[in-house]
């Protein structure tokens, strides 16, 4: 194969050639041979140089190769060989990468504008839009593509999923209930129904459930799926002793699924404090001066979501997302070092990084995210893994930690089912050490960033939320609002697993709750205690 490829550039290829090629390039790229899927593609172009679908396809090679520019431009070739919807669509997503995402909804709108009856192009504009935090814009394109017909079970899962995080339970109530006719033990698909409000004797699905587990799961993911809904239900239900067995079973089910080295992340987070001592969090450096982050990080559902609730009562702030940008760009920084530095360790290396640069690159993005606010959130919780780096680069962002009862804590993370993250959170052992290595990595950056992070306790925040919110309003600059206490309407947009509970009155109901379960959670709490972070 190889010599057989290597060749591509040196001879004329026949035009009847080009389909053929082109598959052979596909499979290059899918081998990870980018090298020589570009030689083939740019003979390709040599012969056809007016064929949208060559150029298309160095496009992709060349995203694949990292080299988004070159991407931009031979996309803009394609499409001005051939001004198709899709191809507009691909330029979405590498302006989208290359964080130009302003550009990014006015293409969009001009795609939307000529896809007509074309239902792919609908629901690939809905993904766009929902990736861009435009929900509305995406159920909109989501129902065309359906209205186009025949019905299409994953088309109709995204646009439950809108619809969930836009506040629109009962629509998207129904829309799962069709999908789970197509696929009636699609465990993902049970899990979100019974999360999209809190059940109650009069409606639940408990029975419904019950039913789809006496048959056989495609898949333990699935099935898993199936016992996280059912075990959700029942606690809502207030049957805790049969929930939690359930949700014992359904913990086992899905770690088998999945692969996660506790040491590994530990051993990550005290090289980090190592590297990013009290020393080198002292030393000066030229950060980027732009004021407007507000970072609120810590563990999943420890209140970041009603935190940033609170905030976005005030209606000067705008919610950019669970962003995935500062990591990102930091990474991006750490192999921009090492390359220069190879002997440099990736945890030494974050200490030598363009900290102005990181910052001005993070602020673009995350700004455009935000519809270009003053003031925006980020509410990724992993962020606490960089709030020394992010206190470097951004000097001005304001780093709000929300701290939950560590057994409460564990114990909504433990019941919660999180697709596609939070590995640690299906063994009671490896939810402690990953508690552990958390607590230690907040303990550390107090330690060497004092006075840079604002710790919220939850139970805090849910008996006496007018100071909270007062403190939280002082810390980020804000006038004070009678508003910040307000139930979000309705509609608003939440992208979050806490959606349907955010919507609702604050609420006392979950502290203490892990209490009921002590004897179920002992080796979490043998841990814990163990550790000091539980009374003996």
């Amino acid at each position: 194969m190889s010599n057989r490829t290597s060749s591509f550039a040196a001879r004329p290829i026949e035009k009847t050639d080009a389909a053929r090629h082109l598959s052979e390039g596909s499979t290059l790229l899918r081998e990870g041979k980018i090298q020589q899927a570009i030689a083939l593609g740019t003979s390709l172009a040599e012969a056809h140089p007016g064929d949208a679908r060559i150029l298309a396809f160095l496009a992709e090679a060349a995203r694949i190769n990292g080299d988004l520019n070159t991407a931009i431009d031979w996309i803009d070739r394609a499409i001005a060989a051939d001004p198709s919807p899709q191809h507009k669509i691909k330029k979405a997503w590498l302006l989208s990468r290359q964080l130009r995402r302003n550009e990014v909804r006015l293409l969009a709108d001009q795609v939307s504008a000529e896809a007509g009856d074309n239902k792919l192009i609908r629901w690939q504009l809905g993904k766009l839009y929902y990736h861009h935090n435009f929900l509305r814009e995406a159920i909109v394109q989501y129902e065309k593509a359906l209205a186009a017909g025949p019905d299409n079970p994953s088309w109709r899962y995204d646009l439950a999923i809108a619809r969930f995080y836009a506040g629109d339970a009962d629509n998207a109530e129904a829309d799962l209930n069709r999908v789970l006719q197509a696929s009636p033990q699609a465990g993902a698909v049970i899990y979100l129904r019974s999360t999209l409000r809190r059940q109650r004797p009069d409606q639940n699905n408990v029975a419904d459930i019950e039913a789809r587990l006496n048959g056989n799961f495609r898949s333990a993911e699935d099935e898993a799926g199936a016992m996280y809904a059912l075990a959700k239900e029942l606690e809502d239900l207030g049957e805790h002793e049969r929930a939690f067995s359930v949700l014992l079973a359904g913990a086992k089910k899905k770690r088998s699924t999945i692969h996660y080295d506790a040491a590994s992340f530990s051993k990550m987070t005290e090289e980090i404090g190592e590297a990013q001592s009290a020393a080198a969090m002292a030393a000066p450096v030229a950060g980027h001066d732009e004021a407007g982050a507000i970072f609120i990080l810590g563990l999943p559902r420890t209140g970041t979501t009603l935190a940033e609730r609170i905030l976005l009562q005030s209606g000067k702030v705008k919610d950019a997302g669970e962003l995935m940008d500062f990591g990102f760009h930091l990474t991006a920084a750490v192999q921009r070092v090492c390359a220069e530095a190879p002997s440099l360790s990736a945890v030494d290396a974050t200490m030598k990084v363009d900290f102005a640069a990181l910052g001005r690159s993070y602020m673009q993005g995350a700004r455009q995210m935000a519809g270009g606010s003053e003031r925006f959130i980020d509410k990724l919780p992993a962020n606490y893994l960089y709030c020394g780096m992010i206190h470097k680069a951004l000097p001005k962002a304001k780093i709000i930690h929300l701290v939950r009862d560590p057994l409460d804590s564990c114990y909504a993370i433990f019941k919660t089912l999180f697709f596609n993250a939070y590995d640690f959170s299906y063994d009671l052992d490896e939810l402690a050490d990953y508690y552990i290595a958390y607590r230690r990595m907040m303990e550390h950056w107090h330690q060497v960033l004092p006075g840079v992070i604002l710790d919220v306790r939850y139970e805090d925040l849910v008996t006496d939320t007018e100071a909270q919110a007062r403190r939280i309003y002082d810390w980020c600059g804000l006038e004070w609002t009678p508003e910040a206490l307000s139930i979000p309407d309705s509609k608003a947009v939440f992208a979050t697993a806490s959606a349907a509970q955010v919507r609702e009155p604050v609420h006392t109901r979950s502290v203490n709750s892990s209490r009921r379960h002590v004897q179920g959670l002992a080796p979490l709490i043998r841990k814990l205690t163990d550790q000091g972070f539980l009374a003996a």
